[in-house]
């Protein structure tokens, strides 16, 4: 404050129940980087700080937070979130305007007839705004869980971000790499469920060569929901590191991810369902499940079986962790059960 400018009167005192800003971010599920972004962006922050520019958040004001976030997850564009958030506060109606939710322009991803939040995730990498990817992806896994949110949130907003790479030259693969950094660390971080069983875990793995890895991540978040042990190796996992990982851990099942014909290496596929892990007098084997379209639609082979779908694909391995385990009942290695889409 410059020398003798008047001193600013005192402000009410604050109410017992003020929030920091990281407080409240645990509190709504957000980063806290995302309510200083609206915060300056949309000025949906705090009615007043504290001394030194802390800002307290009061009840009202979270109030106001909750109601935005309700409406991002829906879809509604940050700005349009916060204008209606304000007008509600203000006793306004709070109505989003419709033209909103359909998104539209040279820059608009080719998304066709999909969810609200889609569009939102969609409008949020366009824009490259980190923040809103963030929260849109976290609100969609924790109120859809990991299967709906990968079908119907995720992999639309990937796919059209492909096409839409594909049709403009080397424009747009900014947004495609900031939507697949957010979407892998967004997989990462719900919690697995207790486990369900005490098996070996599932082993998954991409080919070698095969970067695309988010969709095997998706089945991983998606295991752990369901309390199922996993063991992700990750993308171009090398040859010899996939056979031995399978005789290390013998798991009742291993997943091997193939984006493109040219990765899926078919003898590699045999000789690991080949692989005889355990003691001599109790040797078992893995089913070994081929996921992803680089395998094509046959395959053929002992103990080889393809997935199709990220929700049948979790039933056949639900059903072949719950098996009886052949090693503790002395009989032969058991079969792996049909994967059908």
């Amino acid at each position: 404050m410059p020398p003798g400018a008047p001193e600013e009167p005192p402000g009410p005192p604050l109410p017992a129940a003020a929030l920091s800003t990281g407080a409240v971010a645990r509190r709504l599920g957000v980063s806290p980087t995302t309510l200083r972004s609206w915060e300056r962006r949309y000025a949906i922050g705090p009615a007043r700080r504290e001394s030194g520019r802390h800002r307290r958040w009061t009840p009202a004001d979270i109030a106001r937070l909750e109601l935005m976030c309700r409406f991002t997850a829906q879809g509604v564009p940050p700005s349009e979130a916060a204008r209606a958030a304000l007008d509600a506060a203000a006793g306004g109606s709070g109505v989003v305007r419709p033209v909103t939710v359909t998104p539209g322009g040279p820059t608009a991803l080719p998304l066709g007839e999909v969810r609200a939040e889609c569009r939102g995730l969609a409008r949020a990498a366009v824009r490259l705004d980190a923040p809103a990817v963030e929260h849109l992806l976290d609100t969609a896994l924790a109120q859809l869980g990991p299967v709906m949110a990968w079908e119907e949130v995720i992999a639309p907003t990937l796919h059209a971000v492909g096409r839409k790479w594909a049709s403009a030259g080397e424009r747009y693969v900014e947004v495609e790499h900031l939507l697949s950094w957010h979407v892998s660390g967004a997989l990462r971080r719900p919690r697995p469920a207790p486990r369900r069983y005490e098996a070996p875990p599932v082993l998954l793995a991409c080919a070698p060569g095969e970067q695309h890895s988010l969709p095997i991540e998706a089945l991983a978040a998606a295991l752990g929901e369901r309390g199922l042990p996993v063991l992700m190796l990750g993308p171009a996992l090398p040859a010899e590191a996939l056979r031995e990982a399978v005789r290390r851990t013998g798991p009742r099942a291993a997943v091997l991810w193939a984006q493109s014909g040219t990765t899926a290496e078919h003898a590699l596929a045999r000789a690991v369902a080949g692989i005889a892990w355990g003691p001599h007098g109790a040797r078992g084997h893995s089913a070994l499940l081929l996921a992803g379209p680089g395998w094509g639609a046959a395959t053929s082979g002992p103990r080889l079986e393809r997935l199709f779908g990220l929700r049948s694909g979790l039933a056949v391995i639900e059903r072949l962790v719950s098996a009886p385990d052949p090693r503790a009942s002395g009989a032969g290695p058991a079969a792996p059960g049909a994967c059908g889409s």
